[in-house]
């Protein structure tokens, strides 16, 4: 998509800041302790924080965690949920911290939103010698049948490219690079790891948390409606998913990187 359609999609959060805390899910710490283990010390920033999902994640940790977030809906509800945490407004492009002053920056479901051209020199600006840049993304596991039925059925604005295990490695191997060539890499070479993750759903909340998701979200009304009434007749046709509760089949893709 071209950078107008990428604001938009980007932007289109807010509208929808208390279903996202309600319904999107949290991250496998371990993937969490992984994108960490390299990092120089304990300072963590979450950039593109959203309403503090990798956020809490990195508090029960133990770290020193600090949010940054440009969407005020989504700050609010950041705040509201995690009272304890500093979480201030800003971006990737215009991150409100001194130089050197974090040992890792995470970013949960937010990196493919950032402007690298200019995120990159910011992040490597705030990072200590040695830091850690990880981006983490939660896939729905299509090696699961039923996963990759749900997958068809919901299209691509539902379930992107990046939303699942082989398309995401692709997808995401480059992205702590600027897109625009001739810049200089402010990163070493990057390695992707993969997490077992699982949230509780039932087929109503699962659609909630569909619903969630950028593509959707900027969809016009009939048609967002017609997607999603497609998914609901699939999870109740699907006996997986027809009653009562279940184990959505997740995993947690990491993309980390060091400072060089």
């Amino acid at each position: 998509m071209d950078q107008d359609e990428v604001l938009r999609h980007a932007s289109s959060f807010g509208a929808a800041a208390v279903a996202y805390a309600e319904h999107r899910p949290d991250y496998a710490q371990a993937a969490v302790r992984w994108a960490l283990d390299p990092a120089p010390g304990p300072r963590v920033l979450d950039l593109g924080a959203g309403t503090g999902k990798l956020t809490a994640t990195l508090v029960a940790l133990g770290v020193e965690a600090i949010a940054v977030e440009p969407d005020p809906a989504m700050l609010t509800e950041l705040r509201r949920s995690l009272p304890g945490v500093r979480a201030v407004s800003g971006s990737a492009e215009s991150i409100p911290l001194p130089d050197a002053s974090v040992d890792a920056v995470l970013a949960g479901n937010a990196m493919h939103w950032f402007d690298m051209a200019v995120a990159g020199p910011e992040i490597a600006r705030v990072l200590a010698p040695g830091g850690i840049l990880a981006g983490l993304w939660n896939l729905m596991d299509d090696n699961v049948e039923w996963i990759a039925g749900l997958a068809r059925v919901s299209g691509s604005a539902a379930i992107g490219p990046r939303d699942t295990p082989a398309s995401w490695r692709a997808e995401t191997a480059g992205m702590h690079l600027p897109k625009r060539t001739g810049m200089a890499a402010r990163f070493g070479s990057p390695e992707q790891a993969e997490f077992p993750h699982g949230q509780r759903r039932t087929a109503d909340s699962l659609v909630a948390t569909i619903a969630t998701r950028a593509g959707m979200l900027v969809m016009p009304g009939q048609e967002q409606e017609a997607t999603l009434a497609r998914i609901r007749g699939f999870l109740a046709g699907t006996p997986e998913t027809a009653r009562g509760e279940f184990t959505l089949p997740m995993l947690t893709g990491v993309l980390r990187a060091r400072k060089l």
